[in-house]
């Protein structure tokens, strides 16, 4: 029941600017220490950031144990609600809707606010296509995959990803400064988002009016550059009749993405956005479901792992 009412309390308030702008919130926190173990063990080889990697899983790991060990449900409820983030996301891909509506140039600001390519030279499709794409990818890392590793293992599995989470987008990059130091993070991420991954393209898929065939999705999924990524992305392009991906531009350098349902519209624009926000409800709500029939049916979460693994796998 603490994941079901953590889910309702982080719909309902999301992240209240005026406490967080008081004290300093958990993924903060986490980023600090990230970044701490970056200035102090980075010597730019695999075996230091395996080092880092085992500290801070094993860091969080403790402290859940600890939370998880404060009789009653409520610190349970409280922390959970803090570490996932369904209202903020869709306050954030909606303000691109907005912006849009008001000028390409608002528009490019707003989903600057949520992307890392270069927003300079988009036009209103990419910037549409930008919010879309990172709201179906956060959708998997800022809500279905801490609700799944909460449901899977509690407090204790939910700091971990959480921790291992902020790792990667701190030093998962293919850069020289973190190329080595950084692999163990990316391949720890990708690991445990590899079903959180499927599970949200599957529920996409079962709230969208318009399905493309599971074996589509999985065949644009490996599309994408990045092995869970592009899941939900390719769920979420068929659910709208758009096209996703396609090229764009980091650090200044034109790159030739592969589209993802490349079929689909490429002219997506504000009310597309206000149709994936849509999913993001209702995607939300079917997770929900799933929280509440699994808190009710204790062995259901392992049931649900098997199901989506045979799935993700047999089409």
């Amino acid at each position: 029941m603490a994941l079901v009412l953590a889910m309702l309390l982080d719909a309902a308030f999301g992240e209240p600017k005026w406490l967080w702008d008081r004290v300093a919130h958990p993924a903060v926190l986490m980023g600090r220490a990230v970044g701490w173990l970056d200035q102090r063990l980075n010597n730019r080889t695999r075996r230091a950031g395996v080092i880092t990697v085992a500290i801070l899983t094993i860091g969080a790991l403790v402290l859940g144990l600890i939370l998880w060990a404060i009789p009653g449900i409520w610190v349970e409820v409280i922390v959970g609600a803090m570490l996932l983030a369904q209202r903020s996301l869709v306050q954030h891909v909606q303000a691109v809707a907005d912006a849009l509506r008001l000028s390409v140039s608002d528009g490019r600001h707003a989903v600057a606010m949520i992307v890392g390519r270069d927003v300079r030279d988009m036009d209103g499709p990419a910037v549409a296509r930008g919010a879309i794409e990172s709201g179906a990818e956060n959708l998997s890392d800022g809500v279905i995959a801490p609700v799944f590793w909460f449901a899977l293992a509690g407090l204790p599995g939910l700091l971990v990803y959480k921790v291992v989470n902020t790792a990667d987008s701190m030093i998962g990059y293919r850069t020289e400064k973190h190329e080595a130091f950084g692999w163990a993070a990316a391949k720890l991420d990708d690991v445990l988002n590899w079903l959180p991954a499927r599970l949200t393209a599957l529920l996409i898929w079962c709230v969208a009016l318009r399905r493309a065939p599971l074996a589509s999705i999985r065949r644009d999924a490996a599309l994408h550059r990045s092995p869970n990524a592009g899941w939900p992305e390719a769920a979420m392009a068929p659910a709208l009749g758009v096209s996703l991906s396609g090229p764009r531009s980091y650090e200044g350098v034109m790159q030739d993405f592969a589209w993802v349902h490349a079929d689909g519209r490429k002219d997506a624009g504000p009310n597309d956005i206000d149709a994936a926000v849509g999913i993001l409800w209702k995607t939300w709500g079917l997770a929900l479901l799933l929280a509440l029939v699994i808190t009710q049916f204790k062995g259901l979460a392992w049931w649900v792992v098997a199901v989506v693994y045979v799935i993700a796998n047999g089409f």
